[in-house]
Parts: C-alpha cells; sequence; structure tokens
C-alpha cells in the first residue's frame, strides 16, 4: 500500500512544528513549545479547507497569549480552590493564577514548556508524534517528579488522536487536557453561537462565585441541558446565575460513559458532537475520561491568524478532565497518582461533514 500520510518539521521562531497529514489532505500543526496545536485544516461540504482552530501567526504571539490557546494543559487542568491541596496529610500551596484559585497547572504550567520531541513518523497512512516532559518535584507547588508523554496521532478517517501518560516518583495530581479553541466555521470567521452541541452529560458541576464546583446537579430544565442538539447560543444570555458566573459557558460536565480507567482502556464513548450548519463541518469527541469543560471564551478578545479578531465567543473549548477542584472534593473521581501506577488517558476529535 502506497503511504501517503505525511509528517514534515520545520522551524516556528524558537520551536519545533510538526505538519501531519492524511491521505485526504488534512493537515494538524503541532509545535513542542506547549504541545500546542497551531492549525487544523479540514474541508467543509463543498471540500473547501480552512483552519478551525484559534491560533498565530508568530511564536512571539504565543509566548504573549494568556489564553492556553491550543496547549496542553497541566499538571493540573482546571481550577483548584484556594491554591491549596492535601496529599498525605501535607498541605501544598500553589499560585493564585485565576482569582483565589490554581488554574491549569499554575503560571508557568505545561502549555509553557518546551517538550523532548521522542518520535514522529508517517507508516500505512497513520501520522504519529510523540512528546515528553518532566515536570520535576515541586515545579508550580506540586510533589514529583511526573514524567510526562503525550502522543499525537491523525488517521486516514480525519481523526486527531491524543494519548496521556504519565508515571510520578511520589503521590501527586494529575489531570491533563488539550486547550484548542475551536470554530468550525473558520477561525475568526464570526462566533460560534450557532453551531450545534450535544454533550452526552445528565449532570453537571455547577460553581460558586470563585468558580469552584459546589456539588453535582442535574442538567435538566436548565440551560446546560445538551443531551439533545441545540445551537450554542440557545440559552447562553439568559438571565441564568451559573450563567453570569463565568459570562457564559465555562463549565464541568459529567459524562454519562466513559472508559473505566482501573480495568484498561477500552474504546472511547462518543461524548460530544458538534455541527456547523453553514460549513457542514463536524466534529465528534470521545474520550475516556469522566468530565468534560464547556467554555465559550467569554473573555477572549485579541488578534489571531491573518490579523483576524478573536471576540468573546469566538471559540470553543471542550476539555476533557477529571473534574475541577477533585483533590479537595471527596465526591469527585480521584485525581491522586501514586509511585507504581500510570496515569493514561485518550481523547479522540474526528472531522467531517454532513
Amino acid at each position: 500500500m502506497e503511504n501517503k500520510a505525511s509528517i514534515i518539521k520545520s522551524q516556528f521562531g524558537k520551536a519545533d512544528l510538526f505538519t501531519l497529514k492524511n491521505e485526504n489532505g488534512m493537515t494538524v500543526q503541532i509545535m513542542n513549545y506547549g504541545g500546542t496545536i497551531t492549525s487544523i485544516q479540514v474541508p467543509d461540504r463543498d471540500g473547501n479547507f480552512e483552519n478551525v482552530v484559534l491560533g498565530f501567526d508568530t511564536f512571539k504571539e504565543y509566548l504573549e497569549q494568556e489564553f492556553y490557546i491550543g496547549a496542553i494543559i497541566g499538571r493540573y487542568g482546571n481550577r483548584i480552590a484556594n491554591g491549596k491541596l492535601t496529599i498525605e496529610g501535607r498541605e501544598y500551596t500553589l499560585a493564585q493564577n485565576s482569582g483565589k484559585n490554581n488554574l491549569h497547572g499554575g503560571p508557568n504550567g505545561f502549555d509553557k514548556q518546551f517538550w523532548e520531541v521522542e518520535k514522529y513518523s508517517a507508516n500505512d497512512g497513520f501520522c504519529m508524534l510523540s512528546l515528553n516532559y518532566r515536570s520535576k518535584d515541586m515545579e508550580e507547588g506540586f510533589p514529583g517528579n511526573l514524567d510526562v508523554t503525550v502522543i499525537y496521532t491523525l488517521t486516514p478517517d480525519n481523526t486527531l488522536g491524543v494519548y496521556y501518560e504519565a508515571a510520578t516518583d511520589k503521590t501527586t495530581v494529575c489531570n491533563l487536557t488539550q486547550h484548542s479553541y475551536f470554530n468550525l466555521k473558520g477561525a475568526g470567521n464570526g462566533d460560534i453561537l450557532d453551531h450545534q452541541l450535544t454533550i452526552n452529560a445528565d449532570k453537571y458541576t455547577p460553581l460558586d462565585e470563585h468558580q469552584i464546583p459546589i456539588g453535582i446537579e442535574s442538567v435538566e430544565n436548565t440551560p446546560f441541558d445538551f443531551k439533545e442538539p441545540k445551537t450554542i447560543g440557545n440559552h447562553i444570555n439568559e438571565e441564568n446565575p451559573q450563567l453570569k458566573i463565568g459570562s457564559g459557558y465555562d463549565h464541568n460536565f459529567v459524562l454519562n460513559e466513559t472508559a473505566d480507567i482501573d480495568e484498561g482502556l477500552r474504546p472511547a464513548p462518543l461524548v460530544a458532537k458538534v455541527v456547523d450548519s453553514s460549513t457542514g463541518r463536524t466534529l465528534e469527541i470521545k474520550t475516556t475520561e469522566p468530565g468534560v469543560q464547556f467554555y465559550t471564551a467569554n473573555h477572549l478578545d485579541i488578534i489571531g491568524k491573518d490579523g483576524k479578531s478573536y471576540k468573546p465567543r469566538g471559540g470553543f473549548c471542550l476539555e476533557t478532565q477529571h473534574f475541577p477542584d477533585a483533590p479537595n472534593q471527596s465526591g469527585f473521581p480521584s485525581t491522586f497518582l501514586k509511585p507504581g501506577k500510570v496515569f493514561e488517558s485518550i481523547t479522540s476529535f474526528r472531522f467531517g461533514v454532513e
């Protein structure tokens, strides 16, 4: 079989940039700074390709932005209340870089690091890029040397896969995710309020005024019910206390079906689907994680690729994850990782048209 997939390495400022391309012409660009996805080119229903993730033209702009655009997030994705956590009886103090909370691992999290490129290849129609990072003991206040591997894959069916693996030499917390902002119309082509969204979740975690979860509640009869397809903008401007807290959607959804990691990773179930009727582009997300953070870029205001303006709700994030503040909330799935155990997680993003 002729291999029509390819992966090309180039320079992007101080970073190495890898362009993955499958036999359909879909391309994904990823740099080793932050493990950041800088571009995803996919076709619309007429075969016209366009970039559907927010990003920047220069490396310098990635260094200066504060929105985690396209990056791998760690050591702990989402918020930890008051920048405090207790592990085996010892309290650890973390940076408070989002109000009183620690957000996305702190001001110098995994998104701000250069990752080691372990290997990259294109074989039998598949592209693969493997990145490694060692987060040293007490980096950003977290205990334990954490060795992390993230493997990106691009398959012939236009699926971008993200595989995460981590191991530690001291009990710690670990919650890894990918923070791309999507706009299926094309990055910078208006807002995403008319995108149709489905999330396979009967419950979500409502927030206090500091955006820390206060339990688990049903989505029934709330703006958070996406069990059936509806547009993102359908309820986003309603007089709802939860929507006011984050100026829109910025909430964790408790997924109905996920793989049982304790029994080994099984095929990940479909947890979310997004459709843009204007272009016909679709995005289907599968994950082994128990939750997904739905965020509507409520505070975005920046100039992106090709000089286009990225405004609030100019993109959406679906960050697969364990729950926010889980180390401080015993009722949530555990994010503690002990020596001898391996953190494993798989998320896939399949692009199509309809």
